[in-house]
């Protein structure tokens, strides 16, 4: 006679933990909450991810890496490279509530993480850093094909990307209105014009 299955280690199990992190944060979720979420009983759960909740979690981060990289290989493809960082920014007015107000899960880890816990803030920021890496590099290429106006430094402006950002997932928090994020995301992107 077989015993229980196991869970496995995919996708669909990783996003279902993720989606429990974004809402509660690292810190204030349970295992029980993982384990509702995912489905998954005690001994299948730590017989799948040794590491425990750390695990799971940096499993979650590194999935929402895997989003910007997919979002940095079409910017290397595109023709118009600053008008999909425009429409990146610009499909965050268009979010339902709920994801306004659980912000960027990357953002919320680096907040949430200060001198908690050094590795997963560690982590979170190296993404951020590769983010604004893409988006100087985009920045970089447009200026020196005279499709910016601005001279402002790339490096500056790719920091600046990663700012907005960042204040945006708090201001989408605040106020998680389209019209009003929508006024406050294309007086942003002004910069980049």
């Amino acid at each position: 006679m077989r015993g229980r299955p196991a869970i496995f280690e995919d996708t669909d199990i990783i996003k279902k933990a993720q989606k429990v992190f974004w809402e509660k944060g690292y810190s204030a979720t349970s295992l029980s909450d993982l384990q509702k979420a995912t489905g998954a009983g005690a001994g299948s759960f730590y017989n799948t991810f040794k590491g425990g909740k750390k695990e799971v979690f940096q499993k979650a981060i590194a999935e929402r890496r895997q989003a910007f990289n997919a979002f940095k290989m079409e910017l290397n493809n595109s023709e118009t490279p600053l008008a999909l960082i425009k429409d990146f920014f610009r499909s965050i007015a268009l979010a339902d509530e709920n994801e306004h107000l659980r912000g960027c899960i990357i953002a919320n880890t680096v907040v949430e993480m200060t001198f908690i816990d050094e590795k997963l803030e560690g982590d979170a920021v190296k993404i951020l850093k590769e983010v604004e890496e893409m988006f100087t590099k985009a920045i970089t290429n447009e200026q020196k094909k005279g499709k910016l106006k601005t001279t402002m430094a790339p490096e500056i402006l790719g920091r600046y990307l990663i700012t907005f950002w960042c204040g945006l997932n708090t201001l989408r928090r605040m106020y998680p209105n389209k019209a009003i994020l929508k006024t406050q995301i294309e007086m942003q992107l002004a910069v980049i014009s």
